[in-house]
C-alpha cells in the first residue's frame, strides 16, 4: 500500500513535520514530544512511528533504515524524563483491544493491547464486576508499561493478577511469550528493566480477574476513607467500585494533575533496607515509618526521607518538589529535563548524607 503524505506548516509556511501514513502505522519527522510526556519536556523526535498492531511493529523493526537506530518505546509518557533535546527514533505503542480469552464461574482471563490506557482498563474491569485491579486505579500510563515495572499501589501489584505477556524481540522482530516466572517480578522491577532492557517491546498483557472479588483495604488510608463514605460498616460492605473511588480520592488529594502541572508521579522508589539498618534508623529518628517485606528487609517511604531532608514544597526556578507529596518532582512550565535530573540528583545526595540510604529513580531517564 502506498503511504499518504501529510506536511504540517507554521503560519509562515515553514514545514516543521512530515507525516507518512500506512494502515496501522504512522511515521512522522521532527515532532515535538512535549505532548507525549507528562513532565511536559519539549524534546524533539527526529522520527516518531505509531504502531497499532504487532505486525506493523514487526515491520518497523525489520526495516533496514532503522535496524541499527536506538529506539525509545513510548506508551503514555508518564514514566519518562527527557534530558536530551533530541531523540532519534520513538516507537509510540498504539496497540489496542480487550479480549476475553477464557472464563469460568470464578475467574475471567483477558488479553489487553499494550497501548490501552491503564486507568481506563481498570474502569472497564470494574464495570464488568471483575476484581483484582481496583486498588491500582488512577495510575497513569499504558498497559504495556504496567508489567515492565510491576506497578503497585495500596497493597496490590500487577504480579497478583498477571498471567503472561507477549513481547517482540527488537533485534529479530520475533514474538515471544513470557510467563510470571520469566518476568522475575520484584518491587517496581522486572526483567524488562534490567537484563532485557531495550531488547523487547511488550505488545500485549494477559490478566486473571476475579468474578467474586475479595477486596483489599488493609493498606494506607483506604479503610478510613471508606468509613467516611459508607459509615461504620466501611470496608465490610465496600464493593470494588467503592475501593476504586476511595483510591482515586486519596491519589487526587496527594498527587498533582499532570494536565495542570508537569510531573511523572512518584519519581523515586521506596527503598528496601536490611532490618538492622532500619532498627538503627529508629534509634536515631524515632518517627521513621517502615513496612516489613520479609523477615530481614523493611521498606522505608522515600517521601518521608525526602521530606525530612527538607525538600518538600521547595522550588528552584522552573522545577521543584510538590508541596503535598515529596515523592513528586514538578515542572512549573518551561523546565529542561536536565534541570529536573539535577534536582533529583541533589535530593539523592541529601537523603544519602542524612540517612545513609541511596534512593533510586522510578522514572526512566532518557
Amino acid at each position: 500500500m502506498t503511504p499518504s503524505i501529510i506536511t504540517l506548516s507554521d503560519k509562515k509556511g515553514k514545514v516543521f513535520a512530515v507525516i507518512k501514513k500506512k494502515a496501522g502505522m504512522e511515521v512522522a519527522s521532527n515532532i515535538s514530544l512535549k505532548d507525549y510526556n507528562t513532565f511536559g519536556i519539549d524534546a524533539v523526535a527526529r522520527h516518531l512511528v505509531k504502531v497499532s498492531s504487532v505486525e506493523k511493529l514487526q515491520d518497523v523493526l525489520k526495516q533496514d533504515r532503522w535496524k541499527e537506530t536506538p529506539k525509545l518505546i513510548l506508551g503514555g509518557g508518564s514514566n519518562v524524563l527527557f534530558t536530551s533535546p533530541e531523540v532519534e527514533l520513538v516507537v509510540k505503542m498504539d496497540i489496542r483491544g480487550i479480549e476475553v480469552i477464557e472464563e469460568n464461574d470464578d475467574f475471567v482471563w483477558i488479553k489487553v493491547g499494550a497501548g490501552e490506557n491503564w486507568h481506563e482498563l481498570v474502569m472497564y474491569c470494574i464495570d464488568q464486576g471483575w476484581g483484582g485491579v481496583e486498588n491500582l486505579s488512577l495510575i497513569p500510563g499504558t498497559v504495556g508499561a504496567a508489567p515492565m515495572q510491576n506497578i503497585g499501589a495500596y497493597g496490590v501489584e500487577i504480579k497478583d493478577v498477571f498471567t503472561q505477556l507477549e513481547a517482540v524481540d527488537i533485534e529479530t522482530a520475533t514474538l515471544r511469550t513470557f510467563n510470571p516466572e520469566e518476568c522475575k517480578f520484584g518491587y517496581r522491577e522486572s526483567v524488562f528493566k534490567n537484563i532485557y532492557k531495550e531488547k523487547y517491546i511488550i505488545a500485549s498483557v494477559n490478566f486473571r480477574l476475579n468474578k467474586r472479588p475479595q477486596i483489599n483495604t488493609s493498606y494506607g488510608a483506604i479503610e478510613e476513607v471508606l468509613t467516611e463514605r459508607l459509615g461504620s460498616t466501611g470496608a465490610k460492605s465496600a464493593s470494588i467500585r467503592d475501593v476504586s473511588e476511595a483510591v482515586i480520592h486519596i491519589r487526587q488529594s496527594k498527587l498533582p494533575d499532570p494536565n495542570k502541572i508537569g510531573n511523572a508521579g512518584s519519581f523515586f522508589k521506596n527503598p528496601v533496607v536490611p532490618r538492622a539498618k532500619f532498627e538503627g534508623l529508629q534509634q536515631q529518628f524515632t518517627s521513621v515509618p517502615g513496612y516489613p517485606v520479609s523477615e530481614s528487609k523493611v521498606k522505608v517511604p522515600a517521601g518521608w526521607l525526602i521530606e525530612q531532608a527538607g525538600w518538600k514544597g521547595k522550588r528552584f526556578g522552573n522545577v521543584g518538589v510538590h508541596n503535598r507529596q515529596a515523592l513528586v518532582l514538578v515542572n512549573f512550565g518551561s523546565a529542561q529535563g536536565e534541570e529536573i535530573k539535577k534536582l533529583a540528583y541533589d535530593i539523592q545526595q541529601s537523603v544519602q548524607e542524612k540517612f545513609g540510604i541511596l534512593i533510586q529513580p522510578e522514572v526512566n531517564i532518557v
